[in-house]
């Protein structure tokens, strides 16, 4: 029987975004599709402390003893303990979710790339983490067997930044985010816990990140004059950059009008997907697009910045708009509360775009890699 084991020495549930959802979804369809393979995952202590989730209830775990949330430990943890740890587990191959992974050790390794964020935005890695990722993003794609990418637009960034050949990558688009497996909070108690009233909701899945275009965004509900202006709800994990969209928000004026949450429990956010208007996404640069999925599944019209693995994503089921121009996120908002046969040919079309996207379809994928790896030549 092979062995793979899973490096989820990264995650701190509730503070690792979108690579959380790709562990989560992944984990689950490995197991429905690879009866004939042992998958055991390899956590931190914060991930090993939780009890629902599937590297708990689905797989074997093993803790390494590092709190993942210092990013030196995390990084002592996947360089230094891991090796040692798979070589116990016997491992044939080991899979990194999330960017880095081991350099050495006595098996064979894939490595997921989900983004090349501190080569293109570095705004979104300051000081010593953006020098560290620089170097141990590098080192884990030259030393990787296999490198899987979410997306064409990843995979071609990181062949012209890493100079890695097209031929030893694979691209294997995600599934449609996080699965809807609990049923939505009713709306009327969404609308007051938010203090919404009867406005539109203007919902923004994202970290507080400034790739992720926040700040434009905040500006763009500004200038929707004070009548019609909706509520902007921003649920999603907290960072320092944060505070600063705290001030600009104040300084605009506009506390009523945005809400800065943090990850919310499934049941809330699924609320806020049936109660919003629409969703939109402004970000400057991503490596996939999972909310965009996320919305689109759950019949919700998307409005998101053009190029990039957004527009890929999202093809033509969304509006799009270029993210450096706050104007143009201004109309793209308007449009889609007060078009309503627009949103209703995004809805139809999202859907549709969105049933292309599945978890199956990645697990299968990422098996493919494994055996690529497998095959490949010392």
């Amino acid at each position: 029987m092979t062995r793979i084991g899973l490096n989820l020495i990264y995650l701190v549930p509730g503070e690792t975004g979108g690579t959380e959802t790709y562990a989560c979804e992944l984990i689950r369809a490995l197991v429905d599709a690879a009866s004939d393979i042992q998958f055991t995952a390899f956590v931190s202590r914060e991930a090993a402390a939780t009890t629902d989730a599937p590297w708990k209830n689905l797989i074997p775990s093993v803790e390494v003893p590092v709190n993942a949330a210092n990013r030196l430990e995390w990084v002592r943890g996947e360089q230094l303990q891991l090796p040692r740890l798979a070589a116990g587990a016997r491992v044939d191959l080991v899979h990194s979710l999330a960017n880095t992974a081991p350099l050495r050790g006595r098996f064979r390794r894939v490595v997921t790339i989900h983004d090349l964020h501190h080569r293109l935005v570095p705004e979104a890695h300051l000081g010593m983490l953006a020098t560290g990722m620089r170097v141990l993003v590098s080192a884990a794609a030259r030393r990787s067997d296999r490198i899987i990418t979410p997306s064409a637009t990843t995979a071609a960034d990181v062949q012209r930044l890493l100079h890695i050949k097209s031929s030893k990558i694979d691209v294997v688009p995600e599934g449609i985010g996080a699965e809807q497996r609990v049923a939505p909070a009713p709306e009327a108690d969404v609308r007051g816990w938010l203090g919404a009233g009867d406005r539109p909701i203007v919902l923004s899945v994202s970290a507080k990140r400034p790739h992720k275009n926040l700040a434009r965004l905040i500006s763009a509900v500004a200038d929707i004059p004070p009548e019609r202006r909706p509520l902007l709800v921003v649920p999603g994990y907290s960072t320092p950059y944060e505070h600063e969209l705290q001030r600009q928000v104040a300084a605009l004026g506009i506390e009523e009008d945005i809400r800065l949450i943090g990850w919310i429990e499934p049941e809330r956010l699924e609320g806020l997907y049936a109660a919003a208007t629409c969703l939109v996404c402004a970000s400057l640069h991503e490596g996939f697009g999972l909310p965009v999925l996320e919305a689109m599944a759950r019949g919700l019209p998307v409005a998101c910045s053009s190029g990039g693995a957004l527009s890929e994503v999202a093809g033509d089921a969304a509006l799009l708009f270029d993210p450096q121009s706050v104007p143009q996120i201004t109309a793209a908002i308007d449009r889609l509360m007060s078009d309503t046969q627009e949103t209703d040919r995004l809805r139809g079309a999202g859907e549709a775009r969105a049933a292309a996207f599945t978890w199956a379809a990645t697990a299968t994928g990422t098996l493919g890699s494994y055996e690529a790896a497998l095959r490949a030549k010392p």
